[in-house]
């Protein structure tokens, strides 16, 4: 899909998100109607809509082609375009009940604002490490333990701070909350004893052993003073306390201090190899045993939020919607895009950076007022580290993603 260049009157004639919205309109009405993609069984989806300025989103509409789809979207040119990952009879009834469901897509949604010890303020590192989970979800997950294949899969990244596994298997169509449910926390490690799998010939017990060795190198760090113990601190404190948030996870202590504790109690080889050897004994004493198996499953897994956060809930629930394909994010101005699964592996050849093929505009540059503090943010080949007060010139991509972000403020 090509990359939309500018009109040359737009700079004068609106200010703020609604300067934004022209912007997209000019994307839309750019779009030829055979370039549009569209969901399998177009007719049999429902299409939700937010527009711009915080009016209410428009629900309950469906299309029977392209064409019809393409001349809404030129007419409203929205903040952000959903469909439902669910098939209907009549997906433009307005109540649930009433749409006669016929079966959904399994989609797997990962965000990166949900990765314990990343921040959304350091952008790029965000999106590098969660391209790395949505990668291992399906390398080490999803293909191997499901046997879900290639061939019925669609990767594209969500337009802001994740990616989208869509998996349109007709083996999986039917299957209910429950099941879905299932797949998640199995992915999660929900309900798997991690002691005793260690020695087990499957995924999770080489997830295990795995995961053993780096908890293990990472408390090791905790031992000597400096940058590196402050963020490997924070690091194993974020994922004990997403831990401690899941199902039947009891834990005397989620705290920095006990921590500390294990990573000193830790120290001892000879721990280790009793440890190793019986993984059932409680070397590291009735705390911090419970606190070191936590934090290797947590290291081990798949992160896909705690129980509610909107991944596991988009898996779940039969009646989701999902980013359109092709269409742009209100939020940071790039497009949801699609792109081969090969290239979500960030070792490959040629891994899908997102923070340049997804991006659209290159108009002129912009001035902006900074109002957060110790951001990072990359557009293409454009990286800033920026704090509240600093006043800049950007690209117009960029300019799009730090005011969208509500990042920055346009300079009057």
């Amino acid at each position: 899909m090509k990359t939309y260049f500018p009109t040359a009157n737009i700079g004068i004639m609106a200010e703020g998100w609604s300067r934004f919205a022209l912007r997209f309109s000019d994307y839309y009405d750019s779009l030829p109607v055979e370039s549009i993609w569209v969901p399998p069984r177009l007719r049999n989806r429902e299409w939700m809509f937010i527009p711009w300025g915080g009016a209410p989103p428009i629900r309950h509409t469906s299309f029977p082609d392209k064409t019809a789809l393409h001349t809404f979207l030129r007419t409203r040119s929205p903040h952000s375009c959903f469909h439902s990952t669910a098939y209907y009879q009549e997906p433009s009834r307005r109540k649930m009940v009433e749409k006669g469901w016929l079966g959904a897509d399994l989609i797997f949604d990962l965000d990166g604002d949900h990765l314990p010890g990343v921040s959304d303020n350091d952008f790029p590192l965000m999106m590098e490490t969660i391209q790395g989970q949505a990668w291992r979800l399906w390398n080490e997950f999803l293909e191997p333990e499901f046997g879900f294949k290639e061939e019925h899969v669609q990767t594209t990244f969500s337009g802001h701070r994740g990616f989208h596994i869509h998996i349109r298997d007709p083996k999986s169509m039917h299957l209910d909350s429950n099941a879905r449910r299932e797949i998640v926390n199995y992915i999660r490690g929900e309900g798997i004893d991690i002691q005793s799998t260690i020695h087990a010939k499957s995924g999770w017990g080489n997830r295990a052993l795995d995961g053993i060795d780096s908890t293990l190198e990472k408390l090791s760090k905790l031992s000597s003073p400096g940058k590196e113990k402050t963020s490997t601190s924070k690091e194993l404190h974020n994922i004990l306390t997403t831990r401690a948030n899941s199902p039947n996870v009891s834990l005397r202590s989620t705290s920095i201090s006990s921590i500390l504790e294990l990573s000193e109690l830790a120290q001892s080889p000879d721990r280790i190899d009793r440890l190793k050897d019986n993984p059932e004994l409680m070397v590291f004493g009735e705390k911090c045993t419970p606190i070191f198996w936590e934090l290797v499953k947590g290291d081990s897994s798949v992160v896909m939020g705690t129980a509610g956060e909107t991944d596991e809930v988009v898996t779940v629930d039969t009646k989701r919607v999902i980013r359109w394909v092709g269409s742009l994010h209100g939020k940071s101005g790039m497009r949801v895009t699609e792109f081969p699964l090969s290239r979500l592996d960030p070792d490959c050849s040629n891994p899908f950076d997102p923070l340049s093929e997804a991006v659209v505009f290159r108009g002129e540059p912009l001035r902006v007022n900074v109002v957060v503090d110790d951001a990072v943010a990359r557009i293409n080949d454009e990286s800033l580290e920026i704090n509240a007060g600093d006043q800049i010139e950007v690209s117009e991509s960029m300019a799009m993603f730090l005011c969208l972000k509500g990042w920055a403020n346009l300079s009057s």
